[in-house]
């Protein structure tokens, strides 16, 4: 019987060729291609999106500001000529008052005296003298309208009319031993620069907290 060989694997495995990796199909290939390409597209867009959108906020939030700041200046610059043309107005208002004042007396300069007088005479009966100064012009005129005052009021004192270069026409001052009137038309133009500017002040102030109030 024959005898059966050993089967030995006469083979050298240590130079064994390796396995090919398998290759990827080219329209796989394209595929993720185009796929890689879209997705890098569309974060561009979105980054760009998201700049212009950053641009755009930040160039409202400027022209906002720069509006802001104009229309506080055009406020500032309302009120104050409003406050310009209201002085201008008031200061207008009373130049007329005064040069109509000024020709009422120039044209009746004994009228203010005539109603200071009889309003004295009524209410000083029991005094004693009464003095009243005047401008030298119309002197004779505020006598003979003193007189006829005295006959009309009961008054029955002394009764003394004075010539005075210090008075201004129209003006005049009435004394008596407690007491006395004057009628300055300088010291009234005052008290009216005074009043005006009283008012322009508080308007000014009541301005002022308004703006104060809406800021």
């Amino acid at each position: 019987m024959a005898q059966l060989a050993r089967f030995t694997f006469d083979l050298d495995l240590t130079h064994r060729p390796k396995t090919p990796a398998p290759a990827v199909p080219e329209d796989v290939v394209a595929q993720l291609i185009d796929q890689a390409r879209e997705e890098a597209y569309a974060n561009g867009f979105a980054a760009g999106e998201v700049s212009a959108a950053n641009r755009s906020a930040k160039a409202v939030a400027d022209a906002a500001t720069a509006l802001a700041d104009r229309s506080a200046e055009m406020a500032r610059a309302l009120d104050m000529a409003e406050k310009t043309h209201l002085g201008e107005a008031v200061e207008l208002a009373a130049t007329v008052g005064r040069k109509l004042a000024i020709s009422l007396i120039e044209r009746q300069p004994a009228a203010e005296l005539d109603a200071l007088i009889a309003e004295c005479m009524q209410n000083l009966t029991g005094v004693p003298h009464l003095v009243i100064r005047c401008h030298p012009d119309i002197a004779d005129a505020i006598r003979d309208i003193a007189t006829e005052h005295m006959a009309t009021s009961g008054f029955a004192g002394r009764l003394i009319v004075m010539g005075d270069p210090e008075q201004g026409l129209g003006d005049g001052r009435i004394e008596w031993i407690e007491g006395g009137l004057v009628r300055d038309l300088g010291a009234i133009n005052q008290d009216i620069d005074n009043r005006i500017s009283a008012y322009l002040a508080a308007y000014d102030g009541q301005g002022r907290t308004e703006q104060e109030d809406h800021q």
